[in-house]
């Protein structure tokens, strides 16, 4: 599932078109490797789906970047596992909630349902390098995070991306960044 490395433009028409701070450089592009550590050390996430009935669902949830791809759960009765059985394309969304500065992540793709058992430990270890052991149980298996979910009762999804888009902010320079795989 792991994306390649993408190419990244930027877009001038959503992007700062001279910089306002005397001496500063022209905007570019936000490198790749920047984007990655801010989905690395990102705790939050956007999950946009859509519903069999064409309406959107938008929900927070946690999620670890492993080999190319963003790793998230949730569980099989969960409006956001029906919405990807039916269609599995979908965004996650990381960023801050401020004007004039961070960058804002969206990342689009199609959710693929992890079942192999070496992926879902690297998902694991990743998930708990990243949140702790709280993220799992004691033999290993996310725990279930919302009512009626047992242990071992959780869908897991990676989105390795396919086109990506960076929104930054800086002190009042601004930059649209679009990365294709």
């Amino acid at each position: 599932m792991p994306a390649s490395e993408p190419v990244g433009e930027l877009d001038a028409r959503y992007s700062s078109a001279t910089n306002p701070r005397p001496g500063a450089e022209a905007v570019t592009a936000v490198a790749w490797d920047e984007a990655l550590r801010q989905l690395a050390a990102a705790e939050i996430f956007w999950l946009s789906t859509v519903r069999p009935d064409g309406r959107l669902h938008v929900t927070p949830l946690v999620g670890a970047w492993h080999d190319g791809a963003l790793y998230f759960s949730t569980g099989p009765g969960e409006q956001k596992a029906k919405n990807l059985a039916h269609d599995p394309h979908c965004a996650l969304t990381t960023g801050r909630n401020a004007l004039t500065e961070g960058l804002d992540i969206v990342a689009e793709g199609v959710a693929e349902r992890v079942t192999d058992p070496a992926l879902l430990e690297e998902v694991i270890a990743a998930h708990e390098a990243k949140y702790g052991h709280h993220m799992t149980s004691p033999d290993g298996t996310f725990f279930g995070m919302a009512d009626g979910i047992r242990k071992g009762e959780v869908l897991v999804f990676g989105l390795a991306p396919d086109t990506a888009y960076g929104f930054g902010r800086d002190g009042g320079v601004y930059s649209h960044t679009r990365w294709t795989f």
